[in-house]
């Protein structure tokens, strides 16, 4: 007895902040629970035989409305509401994207002398998103990035970076990363577990993934934006390199720090612009 629903977002996250009104067919309000951490609505009030009116609402989403019936025996089994967020900030369709490396860049930030920060990037990659039709947290990433291609803007030091010090290019010509799985961290932001392997060292490592909307391009096709950060130690990758030029400070930090700013193209391959 009783009336029983679920409130999700699209992408399959709880809505945990949701109200379910319930009115009768003269639009008065025999019914107003609140949906617990899960997105689980439970109410216990008995209810007439007959047609009624359920109104889910929560802040930040649209509000959704739909005719139940109450059964003989009481019951209004709502069953599952998808809830849409205000202003289109839907996460992208489900399905393939291929990331795009002419419009997303793949960097890292190192401290230098203790005092300043030495940018680089890749400047080759590839990767392939797949968006769980069924809830996010099913989704995956992969990505391969060419481990020459690393440029920091000053031939000497690249050079030193694609070494045997550090990248080890000609042994390991290859970094790759590929996610485990997704948890929540806020409306539009994950965390990403995975694992990188670099110089043939595989390492868990968490990418904080913000989603930064959907849309069309020039091409016809549709683009997803996401920014994502991860902090890597060079120590776990086996570069041991460094150089004290005074009393506890280092040439090279030992923390990297990821910048990853990447736009996506709905469908296993990229347009021809």
């Amino acid at each position: 007895m009783g009336l029983t629903a679920r409130i999700l977002t699209r992408d399959g996250w709880a809505v945990s902040h949701a109200v379910v009104t319930v009115t009768d067919m003269t639009g008065t309000q025999v019914v107003r629970a609140e949906a617990d951490a899960d997105g689980a609505v439970r109410d216990t009030t008995a209810l007439a035989p007959g047609a009624y009116t359920v109104i889910v609402t929560a802040v930040g989403y649209a509000p959704s409305a739909s005719s139940a019936i109450v059964t003989a025996g009481g019951r209004t089994e709502v069953g599952k509401v998808v809830l849409a967020r205000q202003g289109g900030t839907e996460l992208p369709p489900p399905g393939p994207w291929t990331i795009d490396p002419a419009h997303s860049s793949v960097g890292a930030v190192a401290q230098h002398l203790g005092i300043s920060s030495v940018h680089g990037r890749f400047t080759e990659f590839t990767g392939r998103i797949e968006i769980s039709p069924d809830a996010v947290s099913a989704s995956r990433v992969e990505a391969r990035i060419g481990a020459a291609s690393i440029d920091t803007g000053n031939d000497l030091r690249d050079g030193h970076l694609k070494s045997p010090d550090f990248l080890d290019v000609e042994t390991y010509p290859e970094l790759s990363y590929r996610s485990t799985g997704l948890t929540p961290a806020g409306s539009d932001r994950w965390t990403v577990h995975g694992e990188l392997t670099m110089r043939g060292v595989v390492r868990p490592v968490d990418l904080d993934l913000a989603y930064l909307g959907t849309g069309a391009d020039p091409w016809g096709g549709t683009r997803a934006a996401f920014r994502a950060t991860a902090d890597l130690y060079r120590e776990d990758f086996a570069m041991n390199y460094n150089q004290v030029v005074r009393a506890g400070i280092a040439a090279i930090g030992t923390t990297l720090k990821v910048e990853l700013d990447i736009q996506a193209v709905q469908g296993e391959s990229l347009p021809q612009a």
